[in-house]
Parts: C-alpha cells; structure tokens; sequence
C-alpha cells in the first residue's frame, strides 16, 4: 500500500463559492484569475473573489438531464498560447473562447463525423505551447455525457484520441477503441500524449514525436480508482483526480457487473443513472504521478466529506484547486498543509 494508504489529507482543503457555481469540471489560471465551465452551461471567471459569465456555447433551459444537450456542457478547459481559452464541450464541439470579450469561435462541431463516427462526448483537451495542435478526447460516440454511468457499466469501447491541427484545420484519429477516455495531458516535453481510461481505471500513453511517434503503451494499469482529469504537477509529474474507488480485494459493483451483462441490461430497464449513483461509494481521490507513473502521494476524503465527486486537480501558485463534475463549489487545499 504505503504511497496510496487511505488518509484523510484531502479534508484539509477549503470550499470556495459554495452555492454559487455548479460542477466545475475543470480550471485553468490566467494569472491568478480562475476560468471553469459549470454545468449549466457557462464559461465562468473568477477575478478577485467575484464570478462573472464570460460565455456559453449552448442555450437554456437548463437545469433537466434532458435540457443538457441543448445547454451544452463544458468540460476540459486550456489556456492556449495567446492566453485565449480553449474549451471542449460535451456536446457542441472544440471552442476557442477570448477571455476579455467573451467571443467564441468553433474550432471543431460535434456535427461533423469524423471517419464515419459521431463525436457524442467530447471530455478533455490539452494543447500545445506554440497553440498549433489540439489533443482531444471522444468519450464514446454510442453514449453522451448525460449516460455517462451506462457508458462505465457497459464498458463500451468506442471511445476515441483525436488530434486537431490550428494550421490545417484538420481533425485526425490516433487511438480509437477506448473504454470511456476521459483526460487527457501532453508530457512537459511534449513528446508524448496521456489519456486516462476511465472504466479500465488506467493512463495510456500515446507518443506524438520522437522515435515512438504513433506508437502507445500502458503508462499506469490497475489504479485504486477510476481516473476522470490528470494536469501537470510543479515537480514535473502529474496530479490524477478519481471520485470512485475500487475496494481492492473486495467487492465491486462495477468490477462485478463488467463481468455479468446481463445484470447490466436489467439495471438499465429498471434504474435511473441518480439511482445507480447511490449505490457508487463517495470517495475522493487524488494521487500525484512522477514522471514515470509511479505514485508519489495521495490525499484523500473518504465518503467525501469536504471534498466530493472531485473531477481534476489543478496546481497553482502551491495550492491545489479541485474541480468537481456536480458539485456546487471549488475546493483549495494548501499543499504545504498536506
């Protein structure tokens, strides 16, 4: 165990603008301005304490798993070389989002198939520092982002790596067959591409230059939870964000239903995803990689108390912030605390 030893370290973390923001996804910094996508749909800035709409991508309602599609939902967020935002949204496609003015530009629509499949669930990007080059992931192109339970217990493998080109404008496909992609964060030296597998609860590695280009291995397998967004660390390695542990040895619901689907397809006929959820221990997770992938420390907040259904790790200026997919507030925690 040792490194990954349950602890209650994560509890130590201060919720910020409780009740004021819904699902905060994913963060970035410009300066010490905070930038996030919410789950109703916005593109939200932080500046001095104070929340302010800069854009949205879609249109309310908002509010129903129904509405969601139409009120979009952004998910990763980047800041690009310019310091102009680049945004992926679950629904609507690739953005590039001007932080001062709030103009958005699309980049890549979910409208267009890309090699004769849908994008249904575009999750996380990250960017390159000369801005030219996009790494992007499709979720599934069977499942969207509301039905993002049924794609963990189905275990569908159509999950996709993507590549957009800002010179060419092109869309190309590296790495297709995924189960449930999920984050995504280009190496320091940019030579290689990692992408967190959700329901495989692993990081692939993807090489984008050097001898390896094109080439992908396993970069960590059989982690203690499912991973959902990985960001560079200041040491050089990377934070790993997980909102469901796997209790190993011992019983889970979905290693257990991965093997049986029958049970699968009758737990969709007779159960809701918000029903489902209830059955998924709350768990906050979040573990540091080096470089090479081995874990380095691990804070966290057993049936999170404090912090809950964290999304991403993001380091600034020696703090953590913690993005969330639903819940309503950012945590901070102080990593000299800890």
């Amino acid at each position: 165990m040792g490194v990954l030893e349950p602890n209650i370290k994560l509890r130590k973390a201060e919720r910020l603008w409780e009740n004021e923001l819904v699902g905060p996804e994913s963060i970035v910094n410009i300066g010490d301005v905070l930038f996030t996508g919410t789950a109703d749909g916005k593109i939200i800035k932080i500046e001095d304490g104070e929340i302010q709409t800069i854009a949205r991508i879609g249109h309310g309602p908002c509010g129903t798993r129904e509405d969601e599609p139409m009120c979009g939902r952004p998910l990763g967020i980047r800041v690009g070389p310019n310091n102009t935002l680049f945004v992926a949204d679950a629904y609507y496609g690739l953005y590039e989002v001007n932080p001062g003015t709030g103009e958005i530009k699309m980049l890549v629509s979910t409208k267009t198939l890309i090699e004769g499949q849908k994008l249904s669930f575009l999750n996380d990007l990250s960017v390159t520092r000369d801005g030219r080059k996009i790494y992007f992931t499709d979720s599934s192109s069977k499942w969207q982002r509301r039905d993002y339970l049924f794609l963990i217990m189905e275990a569908t493998d159509d999950g996709r790596l993507l590549e957009y080109d800002m010179v060419t404008k092109e869309v190309k496909v590296l790495m297709v067959g995924l189960r449930f992609p999920n984050g995504v964060q280009l190496s320091p030296a940019e030579d290689f591409v990692l992408v967190q597998e959700t329901t495989m609860a692993r990081i692939r590695r993807y090489y984008v230059s050097g001898l390896m280009k094109g080439g992908a291995d396993m970069f960590v397998e059989n982690m203690p939870g499912l991973p959902d967004n990985i960001r560079l660390s200041s040491s050089g390695g990377y934070w790993v964000a997980m909102s469901a542990v796997r209790p190993n040895p011992g019983f889970s619901l979905l290693d257990f239903l991965s093997e049986k689907p029958w049970i699968k397809r009758m737990i969709f006929k007779l159960l809701s995803q918000e029903t489902v959820m209830k059955f998924v221990p709350k768990y906050s997770l979040v573990v540091e990689l080096s470089e090479t992938g081995s874990y380095r420390r691990s804070f966290h907040d057993p049936n999170g108390v404090i912090v809950a259904y964290v999304s991403e790790a993001h380091e600034h200026n020696g703090y953590l912030y913690l993005g969330s997919f639903q819940s309503p507030f950012i945590c901070r925690l102080n990593l000299q605390h800890v």
